[in-house]
């Protein structure tokens, strides 16, 4: 299975020394992919609250928080199963590091959330596709699952960037988030998490 318009969206691939970490750290993995489908129900849910006069864009949201919460409950059983704990587990500073970039007034505010959206579901699919071949079979069938969903959800962010801005900026703030996104990815992290650069450690 390969997500061609994925990659060519990201402006890299996940290192090789994250899969190691992840595979070494599952425990972590998981509860950290459940915090991360949490977050993204409770972001479409803001939006939703925010922009609360453009229908395309709450029946989207809506959409994806109800399928989100899904993922969520999903991570849980198999936590369960693994029996695996709830701890606590501090966010990556991915998400924040992106958000720092968004700019702070409208109408420009949503197209960069937006397309940060975009970026986030993209490389949640990328990340999925490039543990699937080392997982076992549980998790392998799991995540190769969520891999048309993330694609779906990346799909969906993008139209609506390009719905409510004009196609020059949200073509002109994805090569502006691409940029942050692959540093982010690609320096070193002191933390293993789902959407960690390369571990320093």
């Amino acid at each position: 299975m390969s997500f061609p318009e994925i990659h060519a969206f990201l402006g890299c691939r996940t290192p090789d020394a994250w899969v190691q970490a992840a595979l070494a750290d599952q425990e972590v993995m998981l509860i950290d992919h459940k915090n991360c489908e949490f977050k993204a129900a409770s972001t479409a849910l803001s939006l939703m609250a925010k922009y609360n006069t453009r229908i395309d864009l709450i029946n989207a949201m809506s959409r994806l928080a109800r399928e989100e919460l899904v993922h969520h409950e999903q991570v849980l059983r198999i936590m369960k199963r693994r029996k695996i704990d709830l701890r606590p587990v501090s966010a990556a500073r991915y998400a924040s590091g992106l958000r720092a970039i968004v700019r702070n007034h409208e109408p420009y505010k949503l197209t960069d959330t937006l397309v940060v959206g975009a970026f986030i579901e993209a490389r949640s699919c990328e990340r999925f596709e490039a543990l699937l071949p080392h997982l076992d079979e549980e998790l392998a069938k799991f995540y190769g699952g969520l891999l048309n969903s993330e694609a779906r959800h990346f799909q969906n962010y993008l139209k609506l960037a390009y719905q409510y801005g004009t196609e020059q900026d949200v073509s002109e703030t994805i090569e502006r988030v691409r940029l942050v996104e692959q540093h982010l990815i690609e320096s070193p992290d002191t933390e293993f998490r789902f959407h960690s650069g390369v571990p320093s450690a």
